[in-house]
């Protein structure tokens, strides 16, 4: 069973809508909320900041079939503030995000 909370999966959902809100992809968004249960569902628990985990989900998602060079339509001094992390951590979140799914 993962340690991730409800209320954990509920503020990281959060984030990744506002996100979406101001960079509307629906088929990106949907993809972002399977991959938090797809986490949900993991062995492993997730450690850190639910900010982190969220801007680590985007940016998995929206550079999935893609060179990685940030997330689309922002700044990632933009994304930095939104999300209150790094780009620097979310690139580490999102390499985590990646093996989890991935394996």
């Amino acid at each position: 069973m993962n340690a991730i909370t409800p209320e954990f999966e509920a503020e990281c959902g959060v984030l990744i809508d506002q996100y979406f809100a101001a960079c509307p992809d629906p088929a990106k968004q949907k993809q972002a909320h399977k991959t938090l249960r797809m986490l949900r569902a993991s062995e492993k628990p997730l450690q850190g900041k639910v900010n982190c985990w969220a801007g680590g989900i985007i940016y998995f998602v929206v550079n999935e079939d893609s060179l990685a060079c940030g997330v689309p339509c922002m700044l990632n001094a933009d994304f930095e503030k939104l999300m209150d992390v790094s780009m620097e951590t979310v690139r580490r979140r999102a390499a985590c995000i990646r093996e989890l799914v991935l394996s």
